[in-house]
């Protein structure tokens, strides 16, 4: 990442910008600014085998896997039957030698290994499985965060998963970079797979969700959102949600969920859109996406004024909606653009979309990453993505008469990467 400041020399304060050189000093100040990643499935060093990082977990992520199939005759079975390290063979000569890697996931692999100065070009993994094999792990990490101008970033934390589950009753989260977030797919999703879980724990919870098994899910959520402290919890929903309901998820989501939150003063998090296992052979490179109707979540908004909601949908044609949403209520956020949608084409289209509607009071971008290395390329990516957005919108705003300073710049993107999403989680230390 770049840190140069912009010369004070040339535009200082509150001096108005050349029209020209809007682009130049936006992009710089994308390149200064430190970033809250507000969503990927990382966890710091200590958490060992769900720490993921290195060059055959970049080359099995999901993303690839799905493209693999496209460009070869393996066959899913065949695939899986292989250990790790053969699977990133296959993908890397499959995808990187026989192929250009012009896909926005291959690419980025790419760019994560000009970054760390290896050779993007070698014909076998020798050489990165070297260098990875001899890096310190939190050197690496501080690295990494480095390149990719990462400040800190929020986790996906499922205490219902007996690894995950094992490390906060032994260890906790020993590095304050790496924050919480209390995910409950399980709970909302997949009671009748899960519930019994919560029974092993200590919970008076039964297979139908009746009885006592809203308070117990409640006292489960509050005794977890004690430990680990998130700063949101979080749900994926598929396009078929709908709200209100007569199912148990709406009545857990009533009488569980929503009431924690407000306790604990944090918002839900909503990511809708999801359409799971469309074609189960490819496992979690086999999901898909749908349109959603989002009455559902105007309905939510205004039954719960009190409650926050985080929300980011999958399916493309979704995005005006959500802005128009984002309008009326002042509890909902919009953030990033995942999946499908982190392409940069796209990832311009609604962003223009959103400052168009919301000014800057949104969320742009967030990693989504698995992999540790994958913040560099797609952090990369956003900064390269936003930089001729918001130069747009400064261009049109300096040719209706308004002023174009580096200050009001440095302002406006320091709220868009973390400053929103501080306020509107109420729950992140640290300087604005």
């Amino acid at each position: 990442m770049q840190t140069d400041e912009i010369p004070a020399p040339e535009f200082p304060g509150r001096t108005p910008i050349p029209s020209g050189r809007i682009r130049e000093v936006v992009s710089r100040v994308l390149e200064a600014t430190p970033v809250v990643d507000i969503h990927t499935h990382l966890f710091p060093p200590a958490f060992r085998e769900l720490a993921l990082s290195g060059i055959d977990e970049l080359l099995t992520y999901h993303y690839l896997e799905a493209e693999l199939f496209r460009s070869s005759p393996v066959a899913p079975d065949e695939y899986w039957a292989l250990e790790r390290s053969r699977q990133a063979d296959l993908i890397w000569r499959t995808l990187f030698v026989e192929n250009t890697p012009l896909s926005e996931a291959a690419r980025g692999v790419v760019a994560v290994l000009t970054a760390l100065g290896l050779d993007p070009s070698v014909s076998d993994l020798e050489s990165p499985r070297a260098f990875f094999r001899e890096q310190d792990p939190e050197r690496h990490l501080d690295r990494v965060f480095e390149l990719a101008g990462v400040q800190r970033l929020v986790m996906t934390n499922d205490p219902l998963d007996d690894v995950e589950h094992e490390y906060w009753q032994a260890h906790g989260n020993p590095d304050p970079r790496f924050e919480a977030a209390l995910r409950i797919d399980r709970v909302l999703n997949e009671w009748g797979g899960h519930h019994a879980v919560l029974a092993s724990r200590g919970y008076a919870v039964d297979s139908s969700g009746d009885g006592r098994s809203s308070a117990e899910l409640r006292r489960f959520l509050t005794e977890w959102v004690e430990r680990i402290e998130p700063l949101y919890l979080a749900v994926s929903l598929p396009d078929t949600w709908e709200y209100p309901g007569s199912d148990l998820r709406s009545r857990l989501l009533e009488e569980a969920v929503l009431p924690a939150c407000r306790e604990a003063g944090i918002p839900l998090a909503l990511m809708i859109g999801v359409r799971r296992q469309v074609n189960p052979a490819l496992r979690l490179a086999g999901d898909a996406s749908g349109r959603a109707d989002l009455t559902a979540l105007a309905n939510l908004c205004a039954r719960f004024p009190d409650n926050r909601f985080l929300v980011t949908v999958l399916s493309r044609e979704n995005q005006h909606e959500l802005c128009v949403y984002a309008r009326k209520f002042g509890n909902l956020m919009p953030f990033g653009c995942w999946w499908f949608l982190n392409n940069p084409s796209i990832v311009q289209e609604i962003t223009r979309e959103r400052v168009e509607l919301l000014g800057t009071s949104f969320i742009p971008q967030h990693s989504d990453a698995r992999v540790l290395e994958q913040l560099i390329y797609k952090w990369r990516n956003t900064r390269r993505t936003l930089a001729p957005v918001l130069a747009q919108a400064y261009r049109l705003l300096a040719e209706d008469g308004g002023r174009v300073t580096r200050e009001g710049i440095e302002r406006d993107v320091a709220r868009l990467v973390r400053g929103n999403f501080r306020e509107f989680s109420s729950n992140l230390n640290g300087d604005p």
